[in-house]
């Protein structure tokens, strides 16, 4: 088999998935050993799906926007992710980027 990438051969591996920093398991796929590009099974995919749904990130992920309250910018917390993460209001956070296009708040 080829990669759909770069053509060059691929390989069947166990490769381990992670949603955010949650491990979801070991899983088959096929991995180039040029690029490194992983595609995972179908079988494989549908058992990621599963673990996702069963331990509730599934369909966590939402898109948001910037938005002001006073003179500070916030960012809207969707109320899945926060029943997710049994957030309360008032709870402190510590915020940090990490590069230019990434920001990371961790519950205190």
């Amino acid at each position: 088999m080829k990669c759909p990438i770069c053509e060059e051969g691929m390989e069947r591996k166990k490769v381990p998935y992670t949603v955010g920093s949650v491990k979801l398991g070991i899983f088959e796929a096929d991995v180039c050993s040029s690029c490194s590009e992983i595609f995972f099974t179908e079988k494989s995919s549908d058992a990621i799906d599963r673990k996702a749904k069963e331990l509730g990130l599934w369909g966590l992920e939402k898109k948001g926007r910037i938005g002001y309250s006073g003179n500070s910018l916030i960012v809207r917390i969707p109320k899945k992710v926060a029943e997710f993460m049994k957030l309360k209001k008032g709870e402190g956070v510590l915020i940090k980027p990490e590069g230019k296009k990434r920001l990371v708040i961790e519950i205190e």
